[in-house]
């Protein structure tokens, strides 16, 4: 029995050891304060991009997934709130924007006085619009936590499916352990994998309209007679903010300590839509990061189309000077800059004729030998249909008499019997 005791002891003790280990050296990677050089700014001929005072930061374009600027986007940084756009991305794929979300003591864990919460009760009721409105534009983390409970039955659940989706977009990364993006060491992401999150959630119609809500009211619910109105934090998309950016179609913002100021941003112009991501600035200095990506992006930036897809590259690049290798178009040899398809191939002459003019049957001038041959086949028509009249009668004819004779002798049969 001692041996046994023994024996688990030394278990859990190796456990709790790689535990921690692999805690440590999770936290590790989160290198707060390092500095990275702009790598695109390395590209020979490559437009040059401005600093940022974000420790990292990237600017791709959303329809071709070009990378204009790269400083750092693959170091990992705690994302704070901009951890939501997963929240909301996920809860618009399992839900419905009019379900009834029934807040449960889940959600009081994160009402804490430094973070954002709209106060929410156990057993008050909202929708879910309500919920991503308040999730994407006052940042409230009591709603987040609700949202995860509500899809996944807790956040532990919800977490794996944050992790779960975000490898299938491609990020290699990040690691998310709740909704809210809460401070936690094991919870972290990249610029990058920030920018493929985003991507895909503007895909969505719904997302785009919460994110670009300038301010919503929350009416009496049935727990709180009060009406509550909260107004958009992204500088960006604030109409009549100083940072306010024309094109600018919205986001989400991210403060803890930890994580200082980080922010993703989306903004269309001249058939463009880029996304900037910039992580750990003071505040304010987010802001800035992506008005200068931004400028940089639209102003030496062009999107090109090519066969099945399109490119995105400096305006005194033409296509042609790109290499194409398997309908990928590179900059240079090696720098990705979007895709195509196999080119449409061209119709059949006899189908594009069809398409574009009228047939018109061929005129054949009329002989007196033609005319001949067309008079007896006229002819022989006639005598076949007399021929099949006939027939037609006679088996009519046939069938008729056929009846008549079998009624004839049922009605015969009758009488002999009544006789009998």
């Amino acid at each position: 029995m001692i041996r046994k005791i023994c024996k688990k002891a030394t278990v859990w003790l190796l456990a709790g050891v790689i535990g921690l280990s692999a805690v440590t050296v999770q936290a590790a990677e989160v290198d707060n304060g390092a500095s990275y050089p702009i790598t695109t700014n390395a590209i020979e001929g490559w437009p040059q991009g401005p600093d940022t005072y974000s420790e990292t930061a990237v600017l791709m374009d959303a329809d071709t997934g070009t990378i204009l600027y790269n400083k750092g986007m693959d170091e990992k940084r705690y994302p704070a709130s901009i951890t939501k756009i997963m929240t909301a991305l996920l809860a618009l794929e399992n839900s419905n924007l009019d379900d009834q979300v029934t807040f449960t003591e889940e959600c009081l864990a994160d009402q804490t006085s430094d973070s954002g919460n709209i106060g929410m009760q156990v057993g008050e009721v909202l929708t879910m619009r309500q919920c991503l409105l308040a999730l994407m534009i006052r940042s409230a983390n009591d709603v987040a936590t609700q949202i995860a409970v509500q899809i996944a039955g807790s956040v532990a659940a919800f977490a794996d499916m944050m992790n779960q989706k975000a490898q299938e977009l491609g990020c290699v990364n990040t690691h998310f352990v709740n909704a809210s993006g809460m401070p936690d060491e094991n919870h972290y992401t990249t610029a990058h994998d920030m920018a493929l999150i985003f991507r895909e959630a503007i895909k969505n119609q719904d997302f785009l309209d919460i994110i670009g809500t300038q301010s919503f009211t929350i009416d009496p619910t049935n727990m709180n007679p009060e009406s509550r109105t909260y107004s958009t934090h992204h500088a960006l998309v604030a109409q009549g903010a100083p940072e306010y950016y024309e094109g600018c179609f919205g986001g989400k913002t991210g403060v803890t300590e930890a994580s200082k100021n980080t922010l993703v941003s989306g903004a269309t112009r001249d058939g463009m839509t880029l996304i900037a991501v910039a992580m750990r600035a003071d505040a304010g200095q987010v802001c800035q990061d992506h008005i200068s990506m931004f400028d940089y992006g639209f102003n030496n930036f062009q999107k090109v189309e090519v066969p099945g897809g399109a490119v995105t590259i400096p305006k005194d690049v033409q296509v042609s000077d790109l290499t194409n290798t398997d309908n990928s178009y590179y900059y240079g040899t090696d720098y990705y800059v979007g895709s195509g398809s196999e080119e449409v191939q061209e119709e059949e002459p006899s189908e594009i004729a069809a398409e574009e003019t009228t047939p018109t049957p061929e005129v054949v001038p009329e002989s007196s030998d033609s005319n001949t041959g067309q008079e007896e086949k006229t002819q022989d028509m006639t005598v076949y249909r007399y021929v099949i009249y006939i027939l037609a009668g006679l088996i009519a004819v046939t069938l008729v008499v056929t009846i008549i004779s079998g009624i004839r002798k049922h009605m015969k049969k009758k009488k002999r019997r009544r006789k009998s």
